[in-house]
């Protein structure tokens, strides 16, 4: 059976990534491992064992494109009302709070946060599946 471990983004600004993996989502840098060319930083925290793995190409100047194909990334909080207004009084610029409903019920209540290399992250209130 395979467990997922980790998902894996490339950044521009070590330091800018990790204080926003922080501020936004009390991720810490777990490991850090430096090769000749590039860096990769394991960002987790005790919520859950999956971790976000920032890796950092040695001199690259321009910024990444995240892509088409690139999604999101998804965190689950337990009050998301109040994650937004922390997010918003750090500065960090939450999109509005969405309503999903489906068949008449609640199926999530969220928001998005863009990193500072133009990644989505969706909080997630915790309900139904999204524990």
């Amino acid at each position: 059976m395979a467990k997922m471990i980790h998902s894996m983004i490339r950044v521009l600004d070590e330091a800018r990534s990790i204080e926003f993996y922080d501020k936004a989502f009390g991720l810490k840098v777990a490991d850090r491992i430096a090769f000749e060319t590039f860096t990769l930083i394991y960002l987790s925290n005790a919520e859950t064992g999956f971790e976000l793995e920032l890796t950092v190409n040695q001199g690259r100047i321009a910024p990444y494109a995240p892509g088409e194909a690139y999604g999101h990334l998804a965190v689950s909080v337990r009050e998301l009302k109040d994650e937004h207004a922390r997010m918003t009084a750090l500065g960090l610029s939450p999109g509005k709070i969405v309503e999903l409903n489906r068949d008449g019920k609640l199926f999530a209540l969220l928001f998005f946060v863009t990193d500072p290399d133009g990644y989505k992250i969706e909080v997630v209130q915790r309900h139904g599946r999204f524990q």
